[in-house]
């Protein structure tokens, strides 16, 4: 019997479905902010849509995290009707579910104009200049989560305050948490490993009840179905143990924030060699890896909103907490942007620092990737290291990142690279999301407000 991943083509997706005999498959799309929408599909419709494809409606693609419909928008909106737009399913996808679903899951994406703004598509277009510059992209994620003893309604009964961490105090790296709880340790690691997004690291971070997951290096694109598939799935297993799983960049101001960094490397298509090493040259950095960073750090402020796409976002990136203030570069600093990890032919890398768990797994790498290319293609040259404390280095102007999710979405309006890199239909689009975002948020009252304000004003 065929095994889910080594599902390659459309013959074997048709194959594995008929050799299981099963009633129904799961396909699943990510919309804007990284969320997985889906729906089961008879078997002989998803046959039958395996070459021609199918539809879903564009409002996927027009609405926010709370299915409020976006007043903005060009590509959807009332203006438009919510018309289907053609959809893709991705075969080579497949995977089992290792819960009581007798099915299968594949991912789709969107195809035709859709395809513009599908954030898939998005990273895929990237790649492929990274292919015709004669580059293979590796890359890994690295999310940080916090788990707690609540279930969707309790947090909503409480009004998500006073929430019950899985586990209390400050205790990085504690082997006595993860024995404590190894059984739901394993749950998550069988989870991984039958899904296929293995796991190379996993522990509890220096909080209560946070976790820390280091996703194995991966082809790009298959690095970011991962990313995506283990956030929706991780939540799902929590709740299936009466837990909650947030991803959120920062969930209360007494914590650090959680980080979904990127490990990014470039090798040669032609030999297979790494492109960012070089042992003669200081830190063994090659100029196509300085050129790299160089272009991550000139053009991280316009690409922020990418990497930081929620209000949220932006409450993570202080002094102090573990996360960067500016768009920095050091040698193995984790105060800075931007942290050059020298090593081997296999592992010189970069760790991109600056995203946060909230960000969509696609529109981050993109956003990554691209910028380290455009350095490649200009052979622009970084700002010297920071060495020691980052939070306490003189931050030069064009180093700053916009403070807020609004202000990150007008450079990212303005930026002349975005516009070449990922086009003018996806940047209008995303940034007209983000600009929804932030006026959502300015509806509301705050209890920070009304504790200042109510009586003394």
């Amino acid at each position: 019997m065929l095994n889910p991943r080594e599902v390659r083509t459309i013959e074997d997706a048709r194959q594995i479905v008929t050799e299981r005999n099963l009633s129904h498959v799961k396909i699943g799309i990510f919309d804007i902010d990284g969320v997985m929408r889906g729906k089961y599909l008879s078997a002989d419709k998803f046959l039958a849509s395996l070459e021609d494809g199918l539809a879903f409606c564009d409002v996927v693609l027009g609405w926010d995290s709370k299915d409020q419909l976006y007043d903005n928008t060009a590509y959807t909106g009332w203006h438009t009707g919510y018309p289907d737009a053609p959809v893709r399913i991705v075969v080579d996808s497949c995977r089992e579910i290792p819960f009581e679903e007798n099915t299968l899951l594949f991912i789709c994406e969107f195809a035709g104009e859709a395809a513009s703004i599908c954030p898939r598509n998005l990273l895929q277009r990237v790649i492929q200049r990274a292919s015709d510059m004669g580059f293979d992209v590796f890359a890994a994620f690295e999310y940080e989560f916090f788990m707690f003893r609540e279930t969707s309604d309790s947090v909503r009964e409480k009004n998500f305050r006073n929430l019950q961490p899985l586990t209390q105090g400050w205790f990085g790296y504690s082997v006595l948490r993860s024995s404590v709880y190894a059984g739901f340790m394993e749950q998550i690691l069988y989870m991984a490993e039958t899904m296929d997004f293995p796991i190379e690291g996993l522990h509890d971070e220096t909080g209560p009840g946070v976790l820390e997951a280091a996703l194995a290096v991966d082809s790009a694109g298959d690095a970011a179905d991962k990313a995506a598939l283990f956030k929706t799935f991780m939540k799902a297993l929590a709740q299936r143990n009466d837990l909650m799983a947030t991803f959120m960049a920062k969930w209360s101001p007494d914590y650090p924030g959680q980080s979904g960094h990127i490990h990014l490397s470039l090798r040669h298509c032609k030999d297979g060699r790494s492109a960012f090493y070089d042992a003669d040259q200081a830190h063994h950095m090659s100029a196509t890896q300085r050129h790299f960073l160089a272009g991550q750090q000139r053009l991280m402020p316009e690409f922020l909103a990418m990497v930081a796409p929620t209000v949220n976002s932006y409450t993570r990136l202080v002094p102090g907490a573990w996360a960067p203030t500016g768009a920095t570069c050091g040698v193995e600093n984790r105060t800075t942007a931007l942290r050059v990890i020298p090593g081997s032919d296999k592992s010189q890398r970069i760790e991109y620092r600056i995203g946060a768990a909230d960000g969509n797994p696609y529109i981050a790498l993109a956003a990554a990737l691209a910028s380290g290319l455009y350095g490649v293609m200009h052979r622009w040259e970084h700002d010297p290291f920071v060495k020691g404390d980052a939070y306490q280095h003189p931050l030069p102007p064009h180093l700053a990142l916009p403070a807020t999710l609004w202000d990150a979405a007008q450079q990212l309006r303005q930026s002349t690279a975005a516009r070449e890199l990922f086009g003018d239909a996806f940047v209008d689009h995303f940034v007209a999301t983000r600009e929804w975002e932030e006026r959502q948020f300015r509806k509301h009252i705050t209890e920070w407000e009304l504790e200042r304000y109510f009586e003394i004003i």
